[in-house]
């Protein structure tokens, strides 16, 4: 039976996996980019995400609880400082998985976990992709505007003759 089971537990006790957890955020705020199975993604993002939430607004209590959950001061600094320039305008969804296939020893899914606006790539492609998202009922406009261009070229061509 599935009664009260909220999260994934990861086949490890309460202080392994928070300590888990941890170490990855910190590997996480240092590379920007993970990879990883995709359980430990999953659970990663939904420990991680309030903790770089809390980075927008820079103060000694948000300081505090989140090194009492990561211990480690230079990614402390990294995080209320680089990043929470970078996510100052996102309301959420800070981190990004985008699956890999499986694992060859023993199958397991594989995943790269990334930090959203790190991701230099997808951002030029974000930036290039946006056009008109509007469809028309016409099968193109390129192809209506083009005769019409060329017929006065051609009315005027004979008339100068």
């Amino acid at each position: 039976m599935r009664h009260n089971k909220k999260f994934n537990h990861l086949g490890r006790k309460t202080q392994h996996r928070a300590s888990l957890l941890a170490n990855m955020t910190v590997s996480l705020i240092f590379h920007k980019r993970i990879n990883t199975t995709l359980a430990k993604a999953k659970a990663l993002r939904v420990y991680a995400e309030p903790l770089i939430n809390r980075a927008k607004e820079d103060n000694m209590a948000n300081r505090r609880l989140v090194f009492s959950h990561l211990q480690n001061k230079e990614a402390i600094k990294i995080l209320f400082g680089e990043i929470a320039e970078k996510i100052a305008n996102r309301p959420g969804g800070y981190t990004r998985i985008l699956k890999t296939g499986n694992r060859l020893g023993d199958n397991a899914q594989t995943c790269f976990i990334e930090l959203v606006d790190y991701n230099e790539a997808m951002l030029k492609d974000a930036k290039e992709s946006k056009g008109k998202t509007r469809r028309s009922r016409r099968k193109s406009n390129a192809a209506a505007e083009a005769p019409a261009t060329e017929a006065p070229a051609e009315t005027e061509t004979p008339a100068a003759e």
